[in-house]
């Protein structure tokens, strides 16, 4: 059952076995194994890609139920349940572990000194169950109903820019007024295209970007750095904001950004090496909360 989960996941015999570490003929002995018990084909091969059949999609679902329950199981055994030991797979964007889990690090892991971690920055929504992530913090809203999630911050949208830039530019006084301006626009790590900017009250549609960046962090240097406006998360303004990099402008029109989850399978609640994890990061973020107040609206 493993390792047809592997296979189904990843698409692949010769990856899965490099994943597991065996031979791609003990791989595809395996699977062709499990097919004969069970009476059913469970995947399509051909030439270029492996993939379900509607069997093989139904039963990987409840494999990976089991899988996890095994695993759970394993580790209450040892002792996981009430002492956090053990690998714990985290993956996080790369603005919350850069500014928040990176100085935390040393505090974490004399508190939980049997938790070996395995850290991943990046900011693409990655499988949970394909890649072996134990929990994840996720910024925006959660669609997979299959998985437990746990809100623990909420965000907000601020336009910034350097004080050279507004000198040399103007300070715009509405949302309109950015079509005059230089914007530096994002790509979606989900969608792969540029964000739409977002206002509280108002909406502009069809801005251009005199720059598009890959990663926000880049667009945040770009803006410190006199290139233009920026609309980033308050995770990444406030700091850059508290030390005069940057300003920020349209404070009445900054609204809501994205919510920011931990999220982990079903099974995996039942680890207190992740419950450790989702409680520290809940206070990772409170502290940096209340360490950075949000920039207030300008009018009354």
């Amino acid at each position: 059952m493993r390792v047809f989960a592997r296979v189904a996941r990843l698409r692949s015999f010769a990856r899965a076995a490099h994943d597991l570490n065996l031979s791609r003929a003990s791989v595809s002995e395996s699977v062709a194994a499990l097919e004969r018990h069970l009476g059913a084909r469970l995947l399509m091969r051909t030439t270029r890609r492996v993939s379900c059949t509607e069997e093989g999609s139904e039963y990987l679902q409840r494999c990976e139920r089991i899988l996890a329950e095994v695993e759970s199981a394993e580790s209450q055994a040892r002792g996981g349940r009430s002492r956090p030991q053990g690998k714990l797979r985290v993956d996080v964007p790369i603005a919350f572990g850069q500014h928040l889990l990176l100085p935390a690090l040393p505090d974490f892991t004399a508190r939980y000194p049997d938790v070996e971690l395995e850290l991943r920055f990046n900011d693409r929504i990655v499988d949970l169950v394909a890649d072996r992530v134990d929990v994840a913090v996720r910024v925006g809203v959660i669609q997979h109903s299959n998985f437990v999630v746990r809100r623990i911050a909420t965000t907000r949208r601020y336009i910034v820019g350097s004080r050279a830039y507004l000198n040399a530019h103007g300070v715009p006084q509405r949302p309109e007024d950015l079509r005059r301006h230089k914007l530096l626009g994002v790509l979606s790590g989900a969608t792969g295209r540029v964000m739409e900017w977002r206002f509280r009250g108002a909406s502009v549609r069809n801005l251009k970007y005199a720059v598009v960046f890959s990663q926000a962090e880049a667009q945040l240097e770009a803006a410190i750095a006199g290139v233009g406006l920026a609309q980033t998360l308050d995770l990444l303004a406030n700091v850059n904001i508290a030390r005069g990099r940057v300003t920020t402008v349209l404070n009445d029109y900054a609204g809501d950004g994205p919510p920011i989850s931990v999220v982990h399978t079903e099974a995996a609640h039942r680890s207190a090496k992740v419950r450790v994890f989702a409680d520290y990061a809940a206070a990772l973020l409170e502290r940096w909360r209340a360490a950075h107040p949000v920039p207030q609206p300008t009018s009354s």
